[in-house]
């Protein structure tokens, strides 16, 4: 019988050394990534986890930084098409795998939830999702091309005259969402599409920015091709004026100030669902519920007001006796599907619902809808509200944690209650109240049937293709 080989001994690892957790541990750094080398500022703000515990410290630069980075973008060159796209994919990769700012993934995505204060599954769902999205920005950033044009004026269709589909600028600049990591799938696309981007960080969760525009500079782009630029209010407005197009995250005030401009403002969803007479609601009461409560209800894609032919009590009564026995757990528990705030950020928003519901019938979160956990923070907990009209003002009341607004509706209140949704899932049979609805240009996706307003994948667009914003054709023959 063959003996084994002997193998050679293996040196003995030292133990790693034990760590007092009695101690303060030191804070993670969040450099700024400007046009050249990692900049830790001397001005810093502390980054709190939700309970009010300090995490991290981002720098922050100045408006002269600013300036300098911006032009160093608009200086710089593009990487070719086909090198952006493998860039891109690299980089989500990067992005699951890599130990980045010291945190491994699985770390980082507790450390979001964490700070942010969104339940752990929601995080990994949206971090991977980032990850496809930078999979495949090179195929989904394209799909808005109009089928009538062509990439590049090389192309063939060119010689007998062709539209060419062509950037409006060549700098991008992004003020990002805190309330949730999803929104950084979206601005990928302008790299796909051959922008260099600045990203201006939320004070609230600037760890997935940072992680992510760190992985694209190891995947491949070039530090004046894409930065991360945390910033005071001051200097946040330089990087808009010195970018060619921009988006912002924001409320109702950042949507009236930019619109019709440069910069492409990103509001409140305002998501609703509608169920006429000739639907049962109680077979669609799953996509209802779970179309307000997704991921703790925090997305511009969940739904905050359901319209429904007929007495809206019934169903007011289901859906509160469906989001009554949703827990109170901290964010980093598995089982939790509730936002997290502070507690003095959960009481002020919790005043502002109890203002605004005065006067409703409330099926759940009447007397309040936060629950303390102990440490500093708070479960913001759902709210259900009946309203006597389709069209009382409080439909349009979005807060980042389930809660919904049931009101009637009848044919003759016709579209104009449902206008200003991003998403709109109608429960209807009436193929002409569909027309109209689709017709309507401030509802910006209409689903029909059992399907939850949160559904979203690469490739179809989310408030309009970010190409659209992005590019325009030019007719070009040669030859």
């Amino acid at each position: 019988m063959t003996q084994p080989a002997q193998q050679p001994a293996q040196p003995v690892q030292p133990e790693p050394p034990a760590v007092d957790e009695s101690q303060p541990q030191p804070l993670l750094q969040l450099d700024a990534l400007g046009p050249g080398e990692p900049f830790r500022a001397r001005r810093r703000t502390e980054v709190t986890d939700v309970t009010g515990a300090p995490f991290a410290e981002l720098s922050l630069v100045p408006k002269l930084f600013v300036t300098r980075a911006m032009r160093a973008l608009h200086a710089a060159e593009s990487l070719p098409a086909e090198e952006r796209f493998a860039a891109l994919a690299r980089a989500g990769r990067i992005f699951t795998s890599e130990t980045i700012d010291g945190l491994d993934f699985p770390s980082y995505e507790r450390a979001v939830a964490r700070v942010s204060g969104v339940p752990i599954t929601v995080v990994r769902d949206a971090t991977r999702a980032i990850a496809d999205s930078a999979e495949k920005a090179g195929w989904s950033a394209y799909r808005a091309r109009p089928a009538g044009a062509v990439s590049d004026w090389r192309d063939g269709a060119t010689l007998d005259g062709s539209a060419v589909w062509t950037r409006r600028g060549e700098v991008f600049a992004v003020h990002a969402a805190g309330n949730h990591p999803g929104p950084h799938g979206l601005w990928l696309e302008a790299l796909a599409l051959g922008y260099r981007v600045a990203v201006r960080p939320s004070r609230r969760e600037p760890l997935t920015p940072h992680r992510l525009v760190t992985a694209l500079r190891l995947a491949g782009f070039a530090a004046d091709q894409v930065m991360l630029l945390p910033t005071d209010h001051e200097a946040a407005d330089e990087i808009l004026a010195g970018a060619d197009l921009g988006m912002v995250y924001g409320g109702d005030e950042v949507v009236r100030k930019y619109a019709g401009s440069t910069v492409l403002p990103q509001g409140p969803g305002r998501s609703k669902i509608l169920v006429t007479a000739d639907t049962d609601w109680r077979e669609h009461l799953d996509t209802i519920v779970d179309s307000i409560a997704h991921q703790g209800g925090v997305a511009c894609i969940n739904a905050t007001a359901v319209l429904v032919e007929g007495d809206p009590a019934p169903l007011a009564r289901a859906i509160a006796e469906r989001l009554a026995g949703i827990p109170s757990l901290p964010p980093e528990d598995e089982k939790a599907v509730l936002s997290v705030q502070p507690v003095a950020e959960a009481r002020a928003i919790e005043a502002y619902l109890l203002r605004r519901a005065a006067g409703t019938r409330a099926w759940l979160g009447g007397d309040g809808v936060v629950a303390e956990l102990g440490d500093g923070s708070a479960v913001l907990r759902p709210a259900v509200h009946q309203l006597d009209r389709p069209d009382a003002d409080q439909t349009g009341v979005e807060l980042a944690f389930p809660c919904v607004w049931v009101a009637p509706w009848t044919p003759e209140a016709g579209v104009a209650p449902l206008r200003n949704s991003l998403v709109l899932t109608a429960l209807t049979g009436d193929d002409a109240l569909f027309d109209r609805l689709l017709r309507e240009p401030s509802i910006s996706n209409v689903y029909r049937g059992a399907h939850p307003t949160y559904w979203i994948r690469p490739g179809v667009p989310h408030d309009g293709y970010l190409g659209e914003f992005l590019m325009r054709t030019k007719t070009v023959i040669r030859g």
